[in-house]
């Protein structure tokens, strides 16, 4: 084992700063999925024919975002975004800069996942709710969302897995993060051990995520 401590005294610091950039990559995205991503979803939802809130305008556009950012190629993504990320953010490199564009994925991704958690609700709740007299933000709040918690927390595991794949490519923009450190000191060196060293790191957050947020989910699940 002569070779990871090797490593690890090499590159030790560069591994933890690398783990702190994804870290931040994710928090941001992951909040901007959960404050923008959930509602828009929702609308999508609420708005669809036959919903408590349906408008076929305002569904064909949140629709339409929706399926235009998850059809993009993510590459493609944040090259286009350059000069949006410029103007917003002041420059378009850095790890702030590379978070701007997986944004967009993340609120993309964790819309239609929270639509699809939603359909699966069954369709006596919204009926109920309509034959009651409540609000939309009353069927919202009362009825729909305490029934699908538990799907919208796996959901969300599952987009912040997504989201950790689409960061290892933004280091074209000197997003930085654990992947792009992989193939800078790994792969484009030759350094095998190191890369695979990181691929386990990986792996291991993955893992942790996918744990957290399944037994986050089957608490939450009273049904």
């Amino acid at each position: 084992m002569t070779w990871l401590t090797d490593l690890l005294a090499e590159y030790g610091p560069d591994i933890v700063k690398s783990m702190a950039e994804t870290g931040y990559m994710m928090l941001v995205s992951l909040l901007a999925a959960v404050l923008i991503g959930l509602p828009l979803g929702m609308t999508v939802y609420l708005t669809q024919r036959g919903g408590i809130a349906e408008n076929r305008v305002v569904n064909l556009i949140a629709d339409l975002y929706i399926n235009v950012v998850r059809s993009f190629p993510f590459l493609l993504l944040v090259v286009f975004f350059i000069p949006f990320t410029r103007a917003v953010i002041g420059t378009s490199f850095g790890t702030p800069a590379a978070t701007f564009p997986l944004c967009f994925v993340a609120v993309a991704i964790y819309a239609r996942l929270t639509e699809q958690i939603l359909r699966e609700i069954q369709p006596g709740i919204p009926l109920v709710a309509r034959a009651l007299g409540a609000t939309v933000p009353q069927a919202v709040f009362r009825m729909l969302l305490p029934e699908a918690r538990s799907g919208l927390v796996y959901a969300l595991t599952s987009a912040a897995i997504s989201l950790l794949s689409y960061s290892t490519v933004l280091g074209v923009v000197g997003g930085g993060g654990i992947g792009d450190f992989a193939m800078r000191y790994g792969y484009q060196v030759y350094n095998d051990n190191l890369m695979y060293l990181v691929i386990v790191i990986i792996i291991v957050c993955v893992l942790a995520i996918q744990a957290v947020g399944h037994r986050t989910s089957v608490r939450l699940d009273h049904r």
